[in-house]
């Protein structure tokens, strides 16, 4: 560039929420939501059941009009059903649709075919999801995680900028599912935008920039886990073998602001875990003494059980 040129512009966000309402009946499912998501940036979309996500991912989508507020996707409108933009986005759903006498090759080849894109990614996509084994085949002869599998290869197949993934490891065994994890981190590497909804946080704090938690069709909480954690100030739990400690006892150390018996071990709960563990050090030993602190989980269930209660007795 020289001293002439103007800078490039900057490129748009990815997605544009302005107030975004939604109305089934007496049910206000999405209750005035503004977010921004940047480009390649990995968001999460978390809450309970019943929370709105689903219809504030589908409104995003284009799979549904919403009642008030704007919505900007890769800088269009995404309603009325935005034909242009169907190309830049791979969309993977719960209840995602299969060409279910094809073989697993076929139907992929069938969806890159409707976007019009390279034919050679299809063995490319099987293989990032780990179907080659099974491209020849059937649909309804594959396992529910196989299916899986292939729904997120259905929305990856055609190269979308801007992908949506709903509860994408929900059929998955520990194993796929981490060797998901590192199929979405690759994706990201390349750019690509992921929007992401699932109930496995630890996955969540793996794995995105930024999360919204969502209750009622509300944003309470949107901001990294680490930050959100941070803020949380979540106690840490110590983990003691019960034959070393009883309940009673342990409630007798200073520190210790909650303890319970749970499986084989004493949890103390905890905000000065380093003078308590000293302390047990000095009377039980630490051999044994696990230590969890807090994490993503323990401000989702914060949250959601703080708001859950809040919504019951208003």
């Amino acid at each position: 560039m020289t001293d002439n040129e103007p800078p490039a512009p900057a490129a748009s966000p990815a997605l544009v929420l302005d107030g975004v309402r939604k109305r089934y009946g007496d049910k206000q499912a999405v209750d005035g939501i503004s977010l921004t998501v940047e480009r390649g940036e990995f968001f999460g979309v978390l809450g309970p059941n019943g929370a709105g996500k689903t219809t504030l991912v589908e409104i995003m989508e284009g799979l549904r009009r919403a009642d008030a507020g704007s919505v900007s996707v890769l800088g269009s409108s995404p309603w009325p059903r935005n034909l242009a933009l169907l190309p830049r986005m791979g969309v993977q759903t719960q209840t995602s649709a299969f060409f279910t006498r094809l073989t697993a090759r076929e139907h992929l080849a069938t969806v890159a075919a409707l976007y019009g894109s390279d034919p050679a990614g299809v063995a490319r996509t099987l293989a990032l999801v780990g179907l080659s084994e099974q491209r020849n085949v059937r649909v309804d002869v594959l396992s529910g995680g196989q299916r899986q599998r292939l729904a997120i290869a259905s929305a990856l197949v055609h190269g979308p900028e801007l992908i949506f993934l709903d509860e994408p490891t929900a059929a998955l065994d520990p194993q796929a599912r981490r060797a998901l994890w590192q199929v979405l981190r690759a994706l990201k590497s390349e750019g690509r935008t992921i929007v992401y909804t699932t109930h496995h946080l630890d996955e969540a704090e793996a794995l995105c920039d930024r999360v919204a938690i969502i209750v009622a069709g509300r944003v309470v909480a949107l901001d990294s886990p680490d930050r959100l954690v941070g803020a949380a100030q979540a106690p840490t739990r110590l983990l003691v073998p019960a034959g070393r400690l009883t309940v009673e006892r342990a409630r007798a150390f200073a520190g210790a602001d909650r303890v319970t018996a749970e499986g084989g071990s004493v949890v103390i709960e905890t905000r000065s875990a380093g003078p308590l563990l000293a302390a047990l050090g000095a009377d039980v030993g630490l051999d044994g003494i696990r230590t969890r602190t807090a994490t993503l989980e323990d401000v989702y269930l914060e949250l959601t059980g703080e708001l859950a209660g809040t919504e019951q007795h208003a």
